[in-house]
């Protein structure tokens, strides 16, 4: 990236709170999995949703470390 980002850009803001939100979500996805039993369709459907959130937590910790490597935390 061309220039530093610190923790207080929106940038990193917006990542994190992405990331907070899609670890949040994959707590709750345990509850609807067992709430949908009997349902493979719907549990199914809730696990793909769960591996999303865990895909799109992974990509924001990996956008974050790119961000703000070398000089933006310390």
């Amino acid at each position: 990236m061309s220039s530093e980002h610190t923790p207080a850009d929106d940038i990193v803001y917006n990542l994190v709170s992405i990331q907070y939100h899609a670890l949040k979500a994959a707590e709750a996805y345990d509850k609807y999995v067992e709430d949908a039993h009997g349902h493979d369709d719907v549990v199914e459907f809730i696990n793909q949703c769960k591996d999303q959130d865990a895909q799109r937590a992974i990509r924001c910790h990996e956008l974050l470390v790119d961000l703000t490597k070398g000089g933006g935390i310390g």
